[in-house]
């Protein structure tokens, strides 16, 4: 199983970037998909997460500003940010919980980060 970022860049305060990440490999279910960010010089914190394609929660910085969600034939998750601030710079990551042989067990995997950087 593999996850692939994509979507960040450089923007400045109050503008809006979406990240797209797409799993791909075998997949027979994914129970969860998440984005984290790890800020600079700071360790890598949960930004918001979907589970069953519409149960969706955020970080509370985030909430009203980002959105999550999926599209499930296509097996990607998407990030909406607007009004980003200089404070969600960091590098974003997907993460999904994912049964990917017969044990039925979700396994985390994760994608390679994209950067997100916001002026001010």
């Amino acid at each position: 199983v593999q996850l692939q970022a994509s979507g960040g860049g450089l923007v400045q305060a109050g503008g809006s970037l979406r990240l797209s990440c797409v799993a791909t490999g075998t997949i027979l279910r994914i129970n969860e998909m998440a984005w984290y960010r790890q800020p600079p010089g700071q360790q890598r914190e949960w930004v918001a997460a979907i589970r069953g394609g519409e149960i969706s929660r955020y970080l509370d910085s985030v909430k009203g500003r980002f959105t999550i969600s999926t599209d499930s034939a296509k097996m990607t998750v998407y990030l909406q940010m607007n009004n980003l601030k200089s404070e969600d710079t960091g590098v974003y990551y997907c993460n999904a919980d994912v049964v990917h042989d017969s044990s039925l067990e979700g396994y985390p995997f994760w994608g390679q980060g994209t950067q997100v950087t916001v002026s001010s």
